[in-house]
């Protein structure tokens, strides 16, 4: 009992900075695109939508609200042992997330600057919204003696390239989903204030917004774009990325169940509420979604984390790294199975857009 009461402790680059977790394939990238490629794309077919939208980014609704209360002013160890630890893996995979949207948004805000003025401007836009996120969260990492160093982040982590409409699909799935997340959250703790562990929770409703509106600016750049939704190659593409989506939030959330509990949700209904209303959103751009309502689905899902729970034991023994190697191999293979066959899944044909625009 005693032990479950001690402060977790954090790997640390110096003194309250913590070192970054880990990648792995199913923690937050960061990406980089052909800039030139995005440079070129005509918006015109929908530039008045897009336009629409700048001026809701210009408005700035949260230009005064992620400010730290008194409520913040307190010590936190009170919140102690896992707790605190799966609390503080939280906060850091979220400030990874949003501070990878940071740099690749600020980058193509500079590098379209010349080339298309209001996509540019959106991009910086959005770019000052992650940052915001970014830096509230790390704020909030200090209330546990810890924080990152963005700086290092920048540098030493690996890019993924993304072709321009792979970036479109994955970060408006990753802008909707993160809508999802927060509000549905929020909407909890309203209900249910005695859960509300820490106040960043407060904030949640209006910083879920952000994540709306910039899931609804690359809504409109893909209709801008009606050829990267209106053919069979689009259709296997969205499938993919709402399975990789939808899978990698659904295998993280259930390893950190315990986080919460802590704030009175149960990790799998959550995340299947969260995955249903994604899905049913990604509907009104995508041509296909998901038939999450499938038994199978989550079946599926089910066997990889029991895999995953065998490969971090197998990890975790005294074992020689050959023998690791030999016990894993059948696990990475029925990971593979499962996911090939929630791939090919019938999926639901959405009709909502072939080739013209909202």
């Amino acid at each position: 009992m005693v032990d479950s009461l001690k402060k977790p402790d954090f790997q640390e680059m110096r003194p309250g900075v913590k070192v970054p977790s880990k990648e792995t394939i199913l923690t937050p990238r960061f990406y980089t695109t052909d800039f030139d490629e995005m440079a070129k794309m005509d918006i015109s077919v929908n530039e008045d939508e897009l336009i629409a939208i700048l001026e809701e980014f210009r408005t700035d609704y949260n230009r005064h609200h992620f400010v730290r209360d008194e409520e913040f002013a307190q010590s936190w160890d009170h919140i102690d042992g896992d707790t605190r630890r799966l609390f503080v893996e939280f906060l850091e995979r979220s400030c990874t997330a949003e501070f990878s949207g940071f740099l690749l948004y600020k980058e193509l805000g500079r590098r379209l600057k010349d080339k298309s003025p209001v996509l540019a401007e959106c991009f910086n836009l959005m770019s000052r919204d992650e940052a915001r996120h970014a830096g509230f969260l790390n704020k909030a990492m200090s209330d546990f003696n810890l924080s990152l160093d963005l700086g290092f982040l920048t540098k030493s982590r690996k890019y993924t390239f993304f072709k321009p409409k792979f970036i479109f699909y994955a970060t408006y799935l990753s802008e909707k989903i993160g809508y999802w997340r927060y509000i549905t959250i929020y909407r909890h703790l309203e209900a249910h204030p005695e859960d509300r562990i820490y106040p960043i929770f407060r904030f949640f409703e209006n910083w879920c917004q952000d994540e709306n509106r910039h899931g609804d600016f690359f809504d409109a750049i893909m209709r801008a774009q009606p050829q990267i939704l209106n053919d069979w190659r689009a259709k296997l593409w969205c499938r993919f990325f709402l399975l990789s989506v939808f899978a990698t939030m659904y295998l993280n959330d259930i390893q950190r169940a315990d986080f919460y509990a802590a704030i009175g949700l149960n990790a799998r209904d959550y995340d299947k509420y969260v995955i249903e209303k994604t899905n049913e959103t990604s509907g009104r751009v995508f041509p296909v979604i998901l038939d999450v309502e499938n038994p199978q689905f989550y079946e599926r899902l089910e066997v990889c984390i029991k895999n995953n729970e065998k490969l971090t034991a197998i990890a975790n023994s005294n074992k020689l790294g050959v023998v690791k190697l030999f016990q894993k191999l059948p696990l990475y293979l029925s990971n593979g199975w499962q996911f090939l066959k929630l791939y090919f899944m019938k999926p639901i044909e959405t009709a909502t857009m072939q080739s013209s625009v909202r």
